[in-house]
């Protein structure tokens, strides 16, 4: 990865306030900057009367999309001057600047020839009012009810939308909090958008549920407890992975669960073994044999419900099938929570260490779980004069792109670009280089976005061919910022996320 700093001449300063003060227009503010002084972003500056783009420019190597090692920056030897060596390079639009509003051609239209075939990448710092993260932590416990209002120093950010396959979901920022309400709800909005975007830890609160610290790639902490397992599955599916490992070593297993508590017993696959009855009662609503729903309240507790006991969720064992004697496993979805019981001679479960034959199967149950992780994705759309940054006939960009012509990336990595109208797209942000995220104080998020198409495609769908230039003449005009460290490999997770042309 090479970091250079902009263009300069691609952020001109359009008036002046005094003598010494230059005006900057790369976003509504506006901001009047003073030499040596940056604007309200913090993102251009006024540096000898000239207007600059602060942060360094990114541009990725090719090697990466091939699953190769990041070749370092200059690991021996001395610097010959060139910013970029060869031409397999991908220039993404981290540092690129903004051209808001978008009457200007965005900051680089860059070609390079790609195996044989002329191809151009439109690259910008898009400026998104419409935006936010939607969050998935991985988590069994419980956050807090749908449609709750999720809060961030006290400010209203967000809300909960519907659970996932074991995974708490939120959805944060929009324009509504972002423009919609108090100054401090945007500042604090904006600010909960760019920290998770840029991969920082945020602390979250959720009003009537808890207390979450939610970071990308990392494990959520709920309520100051890290998260360690994201659970097997529901527990009708646990009853169907581990039914046969039980076989003959347990007469009844109950796996408890928020959503689908299992029974082995009266479950299908019990059935097939010829697990006989048991006399169990379970309390909670009956969905089909052997699954339950609604056993417990929601809650931090065994399988995300709010019990710590789980004999709680059983009503008397009924003796016309129930004898004395009769073994009973109890265990959560993650395996976090587990306990074992004989029937005495009234029939009442009387706990008991876990017999070496069961511990197999618990250990099972965890090891099939996957770590837990807070998965954290950008949204956003690439409508409006953005697009006028690339062509002069907008709406043939987004043609071109439901036409898998023009392919979308932000900052280098993939992304998803919905259907229906628009360019709106979502994005990892594990997959996107640190600090690729800014804001403007309008307030509105600024994301990097690039727009890659063969050059006669680009032509055709009215691109602003006069500004479009090959990817060395970057070298002539940039200046070098800072270098990145040394680095000898990546795992090959990262490395595949580098999209190139």
């Amino acid at each position: 990865m090479t970091f250079m700093s902009n263009d300069a001449s691609q952020a001109p300063a359009d008036g002046a306030a005094g003598s010494d003060k230059i005006r900057c227009d790369a976003c509504p503010v506006m901001c009047y900057i003073r030499p040596g002084a940056t604007g309200a972003c913090d993102r251009y500056a006024n540096r000898d009367g000239e207007l600059i783009r602060v942060d360094p420019h990114v541009l990725l190597e090719r090697t990466l999309s091939h699953g190769g090692k990041i070749v370092p920056f200059q690991r021996v030897g001395d610097w010959d001057g060139k910013i970029v060596g060869q031409d397999k390079v991908f220039v993404t639009a981290i540092g690129a600047g903004t051209t808001y509003p978008d009457y200007k051609p965005a900051p680089f239209i860059v070609s390079s020839e790609i195996d044989g075939v002329d191809m151009v990448t439109v690259v910008t710092e898009g400026i998104f009012s419409y935006c936010g993260v939607k969050v998935k932590i991985d988590t069994d416990r419980y956050l807090g009810p749908e449609a709750a209002t999720v809060r961030a120093q006290g400010e209203a950010v967000g809300l909960v939308i519907t659970s996932e396959y074991g995974s708490q979901m939120l959805s944060l920022g929009g324009v509504h909090h972002l423009t919609g309400g108090t100054k401090k709800e945007g500042r604090v909005t904006c600010d909960v958008l760019m920290d998770l975007s840029n991969g920082k830890a945020v602390e979250l609160a959720i009003d009537g549920g808890a207390t979450v610290v939610v970071q990308a790639g990392k494990p959520p902490i709920v309520n100051g407890e890290p998260e360690e397992r994201m659970r097997v599955g529901c527990g009708s599916a646990t009853i169907g992975m581990f039914a046969k490992q039980w076989l003959g070593k347990v007469d009844e297993v109950v796996v408890v669960d928020d959503h689908i508590t299992g029974v082995l017993s009266e479950h299908q696959a019990g059935k097939l073994l010829d697990i006989p009855e048991t006399g169990i009662k379970m309390k909670g609503r009956r969905s089909t044999p052997g699954r339950y729903f609604q056993v417990a309240e929601p809650g931090t507790g065994w399988g995300g419900t709010n019990i710590t006991d789980p004999l709680a969720i059983l009503g008397p064992f009924d003796p016309r099938n129930a004898r004395p004697g009769l073994r009973l496993l109890m265990v959560s979805t993650t395996g976090e929570h587990y306990a074992y019981f004989e029937l005495d001679e009234a029939l009442h479960p009387v706990e008991k260490p876990l017999p070496e034959a069961l511990v197999l199967s618990v250990e099972r149950i965890r090891e099939n779980c996957e770590p837990a992780l807070c998965t954290v994705l950008f949204m956003g759309g690439a409508g409006g004069s953005l697009r006028s940054g690339v062509t002069d006939n907008p709406v043939r960009l987004t043609r071109s792109v439901k036409d898998a012509l023009t392919r979308v990336t932000s900052g280098g990595a993939p992304v998803y670009v919905w259907p229906g109208g628009g360019i709106t797209f979502m994005v990892d942000v594990t997959e996107v280089p640190q600090g690729a995220f800014g804001y403007v104080p309008t307030p509105a998020l600024v994301a990097p976005i690039e727009f890659t198409m063969r050059l006669s495609d680009y032509a055709a769908l009215g691109g602003h061919m006069e500004n479009v230039r090959p990817v060395t003449s970057l070298k002539d005009k940039a200046e070098l910022l800072r270098r990145a460290p040394a680095v000898e490999a990546e795992p090959a997770a990262k490395t595949k996320t580098a999209a190139q042309p």
